[in-house]
């Protein structure tokens, strides 16, 4: 049996494979999450039928979070899987799992998401828009917690950053019109996320930019996936602020004070402005200095002339 790496793609084109991937990935949760959902929480089909993103977003901020979260991750690793071996017919270690040569961009992006959450909860703290009211250690709580952010953010960047971005790449010669397109698609993702708004979208939307960054030089996931890890978890159980709309456990008791524009209302710090500013600011860093490593390092440097070469009447000496 041939190695699926080496097989031409059963379709040639990447954008093609990007829209019905996207298709079946909606189709085979629909088969798979509806019925799971109306078995597990109790959820009647009016009620999905008649609303379904005020529903899913209630049973997003309610008890019933871990089912959707597992489904979540099952999907996205059943339909990335199937396209990838069948329709793609490339390695699934292709999509970017290089470790070993992509180490120091994996720790920069563990930490951009504390650093830039950091600044963010300070500067509420100063102007007097947040006030930690208590900490509470429980470590079964948080490593339940570290569980579910390593597969929130497994699954969504092997969908939107893994598949999806490293095809429209693969469709369009400008990287930035790639990235564009697969942070939008991730911001419309979230769009029944409790609490969302306007500015939360837009914020989404930045994220999706930030989290592929290194992607459009390296096609490396291991950059977006510990950024991804690294903020949600920095956010939610460490610093108190609500994830996405979703309420965890978390060490630091937050208490946002202020309008939404400031504390991100029910969506979380992340809906927030001073976050946008911040996101905008990480993004031209990051593709300033990414720009400046991949594609000025390693250039073949410029020769100097021979002598003997532009003066055929120069020779060497015996």
């Amino acid at each position: 049996m041939s190695d699926p790496i080496t097989k031409t793609p059963l379709i040639r084109q990447a954008w093609l494979r990007v829209l019905l991937f996207v298709l079946a990935w909606c189709l085979i949760a629909l088969l798979t999450a509806v019925p799971a959902i109306l078995l597990l929480t109790g959820t009647s089909l009016e009620d999905l039928q008649g609303n379904p993103i005020q529903t899913l977003s209630g049973l997003l901020a309610g008890d019933h979070f871990w089912v959707i979260l597992l489904l979540e991750f099952v999907v996205s690793v059943i339909s990335v899987g199937v396209f990838r071996l069948l329709i793609d017919r490339r390695g699934w270690l292709d999509l970017g799992w290089d470790f070993g040569n992509f180490m120091g961009e994996a720790m920069t992006g563990l930490f951009i998401g504390p650093a830039l959450l950091g600044t963010c909860s300070i500067l509420l703290l100063l102007s007097g828009h947040l006030a930690w009211t208590d900490i509470v250690w429980d470590p079964s709580s948080l490593f339940l917690s570290l569980g579910w952010m390593i597969l929130i953010a497994f699954s969504e960047e092997l969908v939107f950053r893994g598949y999806i971005l490293g095809n429209l790449m693969e469709s369009f010669s400008n990287k930035w019109i790639a990235l564009a397109i697969s942070a939008l698609l991730f911001a419309i993702y979230h769009v029944a996320s409790p609490g969302i708004h306007t500015l939360a979208l837009v914020n989404l939307f930045l994220a999706g930019v930030l989290l592929g960054i290194n992607y459009v030089y390296t096609k490396n996931l291991w950059f977006s996936l510990l950024l991804h890890l690294g903020w949600n978890f920095f956010e939610g159980p460490v610093l108190g602020f609500r994830v996405g709309g979703v309420v965890f456990p978390s060490l630091l008791q937050a208490e946002p004070k202020g309008d939404l524009f400031i504390t991100g209302g029910d969506f979380g710090l992340e809906g927030s402005m001073p976050v946008t500013l911040l996101l905008v600011t990480a993004i031209l860093v990051l593709a300033w200095a990414f720009e400046r490593k991949y594609n000025t390092a390693g250039k073949p440097a410029t020769k100097m002339p021979s002598v003997q070469a532009n003066n055929p009447s120069v020779q060497p000496k015996a």
